[in-house]
């Protein structure tokens, strides 16, 4: 392999990879919906400021019971790019709605506009959980299946 290409692979991987120190962090200050709309916003631009750097900062933001099942971080990759989440990954557009909450969980619903101009509706629940960086923070605990809801106006 000549130098060139090293130096190519090199500076490609160091492009599309964003360090977890560089994004947004859990912390007590957030409120449920702030957790939604921070990993919402993520996954619309999921490839920027590199590759899947939405989908990262939606794994630092999933329940640490839930990172028990869905975990380690390359499996829960896979996991949104299969054909349940894929749609998150770029979206155009969504609207946040609270459907119910306690004090230790929220529930909101989530309109999704994809790329190809089609609504779905997602369930998003948020609840309170604790990492070894923040206690009593609000966390995602599951995000249900998306039910279509046909083409947009």
């Amino acid at each position: 392999m000549g130098i060139k290409k090293i130096i190519w692979i090199c500076v490609f991987l160091n492009l599309n990879t964003l360090t977890y120190s560089e994004m947004i962090t859990p912390k007590k200050e957030f409120t449920a919906f702030e957790v939604v709309k921070i990993q919402l916003t993520a996954l619309k631009n999921n490839n920027n400021p590199s590759i899947d750097s939405g989908i990262k900062q939606v794994w630092l933001f999933a329940h640490p019971n839930n990172k028990k099942i869905t975990g380690p971080y390359e499996r829960f990759r896979i996991m949104i790019y299969g054909a349940q989440y894929n749609l998150l990954l770029e979206h155009t557009s969504h609207k946040i709605n609270l459907i119910m909450n306690t004090p230790k969980k929220y529930i909101y619903g989530v309109e999704l506009l994809t790329k190809d101009k089609k609504l779905f509706f997602y369930e998003w629940h948020v609840e309170k959980g604790s990492n070894k960086d923040c206690n009593d923070c609000w966390f995602t605990s599951a995000v249900s299946i998306p039910k279509n809801q046909g083409n947009s106006i």
